[in-house]
């Protein structure tokens, strides 16, 4: 079983950029394909980005694509989400969660597929 924590999370204005990280502990880290989701006030928790376990492929959701970007650290046991060009609706708190990997061009975007999720960390857009 993995254990993550997640932080990095912060007040930001819209057009900011933030960084929030993931910590892993536990089971093997780098077998494990890493995603990132989150929900926001009233809203269920929605898929964001997803990583490999060797970090050679991501996925993104259409709603980040060419905004967000998902790496990963396997030596530190660290994933990580770059945020830029942040808008107001990117305002929710942030997951990670670790999945099994998956083949080829197939990520997990179900949250039911993942495990291990921390606390989680607040992201705020301000407009």
């Amino acid at each position: 079983q993995v254990q993550l924590v997640e932080s990095g999370g912060g007040l930001v204005q819209a057009g900011g950029s933030l960084r929030l990280s993931c910590a892993a502990s536990g089971r093997a880290f780098s077998s494990f394909d890493m995603g990132w989701f989150r929900q926001a006030p009233g809203k269920g928790r929605e898929f964001v980005a997803a990583i490999r376990w060797n970090g050679g492929a991501t996925y993104y959701a259409d709603s980040v694509k060419g905004r967000f970007t998902i790496s990963r650290d396997n030596a530190k046991n660290m994933a990580y989400l770059q945020m830029n060009s942040l808008k107001p609706e990117d305002t929710a708190v942030y997951y990670c969660a670790a999945t099994s990997p998956r083949h080829g061009f197939m990520f997990a975007t179900d949250e039911g597929d993942y495990a291990g999720w921390g606390q989680g960390t607040q992201v705020t857009v301000s407009s």
